[in-house]
């Protein structure tokens, strides 16, 4: 590798003003929502503006041995994006155009660093709009959707981010341009690099654009149901039965005590009932009215406590306690956030794993679930210790548990991580859900892309 201040040197001669090594920045580039920081500080931050600039800086990492990683919002939960010593952190932030919106082939084309919120109030406009919708979709890029794969609340019903590209502009580690995908609604040319990209959180190359597959939006009224019951596993089995029933719900959230009782202290609402677990959900719509009344029915059939809406804004009223779990969690202390996914029938018994868990380790760990397709937010707060370094660390009883909740995914068929992604919070886990053969050769892969390893390193697959 070569020096650092002739790496950042070719950096300015070549980029001028876009390269910032200003202590803000370079401290914000080490950090991610997850709470976890990278060790030391990166070399700059180059804020990229065109294709152009990244291609520009991959060619000068690559010619100096660099290492690159990408960054978009910075909301990522698994810490992987987040840049450390040695490293030049290249923000994609300021790429947030929409190149394209083509109704009549709902499809748009956009930069990475366009938020989800934006891009959909410009879409509403043709009436339009890109269906995934993750919780914190008024500050997460379209970008850092595609790394991480994400989902979201609405995925049951409309898919998750996989679902809803169509194409990638992506740049390699060598500063080459690649435009993988189609327009088509069609497309089996050759492998499928689109779907491989999405997910591989910044290991392949560096997302410049996508085409977006849209859907007109949704006609009819927007029901909301808000159920309590006694009990999270009695909750859990609710969403179960509604799955069962053959409704399809565009939300089904499901809060247990603990975020519920934070949640409702954050927004200065009333307090919850002891023990109270919640069930929210929205149907949408023309038989809106119609599946919010039987979803009603088989809620109340389980047991629940059950108020329906037919008002938009109280809907997003309701909505918006669930929105507020990662903010109310931040207010318990500092937090490991988890994202297991379990098979849909399931998850009555995987919150009974967490319960175990909380009892054999003694911690208190709320969860969050999007019911509708299984994907569980287990939280574990602690109080978090800054290292010599300035990171949080997280104590090994903290580690002991996670440990203990992920084997208890993969016993019931689930998976490590259903949207967040694995970063380097999930790394040591990866070859025990994919078998070390797989593992092996899905390393191996990301070398095809990046024969130098200089794309997120220590991510995802470190040893």
């Amino acid at each position: 590798m070569t020096d650092a201040p002739d790496v950042v040197a070719r950096l300015r001669a070549t980029l001028g003003e876009r390269v910032d090594t200003s202590e803000a920045a370079l401290l914000d580039a080490r950090a991610d929502k997850s709470g976890h920081a990278a060790s030391g500080l990166p070399l700059a931050v180059v804020h990229a503006t065109c294709v152009a600039d990244v291609q520009q800086t991959l060619r000068i990492a690559t010619e100096t041995r660099t290492p690159v990683v990408t960054r978009g919002a910075g909301t990522g939960l698994a810490g992987g994006a987040n840049a450390g010593a040695g490293e030049i952190a290249l923000s994609v932030r300021r790429m947030d155009r929409i190149l394209e919106v083509r109704p009549d082939d709902l499809l748009a084309v956009v930069e990475p660093g366009i938020l989800n919120a934006d891009l959909n109030a410009a879409l509403a406009e043709h009436g339009l709009w890109w269906a995934p919708d993750p919780a914190s979709r008024a500050i997460s890029t379209v970008g850092g959707n595609i790394a991480t794969g994400a989902g979201g609340l609405l995925c049951a019903k409309y898919g998750v981010v996989r679902d809803a590209v169509l194409g990638i502009d992506l740049v390699l580690a060598d500063g080459r341009l690649l435009q993988l995908g189609h327009r088509t609604v069609k497309g089996v040319t050759g492998l499928d690099l689109t779907s491989l990209v999405i997910g591989s959180e910044g290991t392949l190359g560096v997302v410049v654009g996508a085409t977006l597959k849209l859907r007109r939006l949704v006609p009819g009224t927007t029901c909301t149901i808000a159920a309590t019951f006694g009990d999270v596993r009695t909750a859990a089995e609710a969403s179960a039965a509604v799955t069962a029933s053959g409704a399809q719900p565009a939300i089904m959230e499901l809060m247990d005590a603990a975020s519920l009782r934070a949640v409702h202290a954050l927004l200065h609402l009333d307090p919850p009932t002891p023990g109270a677990a919640q069930l929210t959900i929205q149907t949408d719509g023309p038989a809106a009215d119609a599946e919010a009344d039987a979803i009603a029915a088989v809620l109340r059939a389980t047991g629940g406590t059950v108020a329906v809406t037919h008002d938009r804004d109280e809907g997003e009223r309701l909505l918006a306690i669930r929105r507020a779990m990662h903010p109310a969690m931040e207010t318990l202390g500092t937090t490991l956030i988890e994202d297991v996914s379990v098979p849909r029938s399931a998850l009555p018994a995987m919150f009974d794993e967490i319960a175990r868990v909380e009892r054999e380790h003694g911690m208190a760990i709320p969860t969050v679930a999007h019911a509708g397709d299984g994907n569980l937010h287990p939280n574990f707060v602690f109080d978090g210790q800054v290292g010599p370094d300035g990171t949080i660390e997280v104590p090994a009883a903290v580690w002991d548990a996670a440990d203990d909740l992920l084997r208890a995914a993969l016993r019931l068929g689930g998976t490590l991580t259903g949207e967040h992604g694995v970063g380097v919070l999930k790394r040591r886990w990866l070859a025990d859900e994919l078998g070390d053969d797989q593992w092996e050769l899905q390393r191996r892969i990301t070398r095809v892309f990046d024969p130098l390893g200089i794309l997120n390193p220590g991510k995802v697959f470190a040893p």
